[in-house]
């Protein structure tokens, strides 16, 4: 497993990504423990392209090398008018360009222009660096090398750290179709889910008892604890059994049939903080109150990555954007719902009762205007929530 790090130079980063690679041991393993594994060879024509087995792993805008080498068979080949070409696998059948270089020309496409570039290690380095990784930047990519009529290929699969989290909108469950499941993650700062990260967060001790989408386009859903509402003892899926398993509908009908998501989402740049005023607020006050904070309300992805990722822990319910009201917890405790770590959700309350404080989310480099908790606001009664009263009445409050 190769991770993203610090900034390193061309040699330090290929030194870091090859030669050997060390895999973390599976959850429940002897911590520390690792294990050596070797690149994996190729064996079609004159030129001969190594990749890393397994997987590499970065997470939301970090730097990460995709490594890749080739050599010849036969020393008397040449390096010159070699074409490297990298592309990510979208589907079975269907790759999507990333780079391709040519000699001294180098071209990278779409949403990689200006985030990748060749790590150019000396002759036979094929390796891409991707810098400022994003979400969709998650999934498996070919190295391709080309010699006039030979050529070889080899995958690399790109992971992100980060969280999995169950997902429906207002109207309810089981109301999204598989475009609608795409659109909703990604309004909640997020993408849809694979079947990897899916089993990966069950055995990491998810339970969920409704069925959602994921990027490949089947539906499942994940249960630690089984129990007969759940599937019971006789359902199919991963890992089935005494401890559960992950339960599998197959393929759907993407257009018509409608679930839940899995969304997925990685560490955030900036931050989620609880903001508590005066007097709770309605949903429409929750804009206004992280605005006078120099932030704006937290989606639900970004809440799922601060408890996950930064240890946030409140036992305090709180407007997310997109109307719900949850609180994250990792330290279980009387009175915070249940003994199990997680963030708890309290629905889609009525969102003109003044119920919650807020989540806020301040993006890096974002300054806060009332450092040290001040805000602004009415004292007389109006709180955060002032309504369509003149700004230029606000005076200082407390928050």
């Amino acid at each position: 497993m190769v991770r993203a790090g610090a900034a390193l130079g061309p040699g330090a980063l290929w030194a870091a990504a090859w030669g050997v690679l060390l895999l973390a041991t599976p959850a429940g393993a002897q911590r520390g423990r690792k294990k050596v594994v070797h690149v994996l060879e190729g064996e079609s024509g004159s030129v001969v392209v190594q990749t890393a087995p397994g997987q590499v792993v970065s997470h939301r805008g970090g730097t990460i090398v995709l490594p890749c080498r080739y050599h010849y068979e036969a020393a008397a080949h040449s390096h010159e008018g070699v074409r490297l070409k990298w592309t990510k696998v979208v589907d079975p059948l269907a790759f999507t360009d990333v780079f391709v270089a040519l000699g001294p020309q180098h071209r990278a496409f779409g949403s990689y222009r200006g985030r990748a570039e060749l790590q150019g290690d000396g002759p036979g380095d094929a390796s891409l660096v991707l810098r400022n990784v994003t979400l969709q930047d998650y999934g498996r990519y070919e190295c391709e090398v080309t010699n006039e009529l030979e050529d070889d290929t080899g995958m690399v699969k790109l992971d992100l750290e980060g969280v999995v989290f169950p997902y429906h909108p207002r109207g309810g469950r089981y109301k999204l179709t598989f475009t609608e499941a795409q659109r909703a993650c990604a309004e909640q700062d997020g993408i849809l889910a694979s079947a990897e990260q899916l089993h990966a967060a069950w055995r990491d001790g998810l339970d969920w008892c409704n069925a959602g989408w994921l990027r490949d386009g089947s539906v499942q859903y994940p249960v630690s604890h089984p129990r007969e509402p759940c599937g019971g003892a006789g359902s199919t899926g991963v890992g089935e059994g005494a401890n559960g398993g992950v339960r599998n509908y197959g393929y759907r009908h993407n257009a018509e049939e409608r679930y839940d998501a899995f969304c997925f989402t990685s560490n955030l740049p900036g931050r989620v903080f609880f903001l508590k005023p005066l007097r709770p607020l309605p949903f429409s006050g929750a804009a206004r109150a992280c605005a006078a904070r120099g932030a704006a309300v937290a989606k639900v992805g970004q809440l799922f990555a601060a408890w996950k990722l930064q240890l946030l822990d409140r036992c305090t319910a709180g407007w997310l954007a997109d109307g719900s009201a949850r609180y994250p917890i990792v330290n279980p405790r009387a009175r915070c719902g249940g003994r199990r770590p997680g963030v708890r959700s309290l629905g889609f309350p009525d969102a003109a009762r003044r119920l919650f404080g807020v989540y806020c989310y301040r993006a890096p480099g974002a300054p806060d205007p009332a450092p040290g908790g001040w805000g602004w606001g009415w004292a007389g009664g109006g709180g955060w929530a002032g309504g369509a009263r003149d700004p230029a009445t606000w005076i200082p409050l407390r928050v």
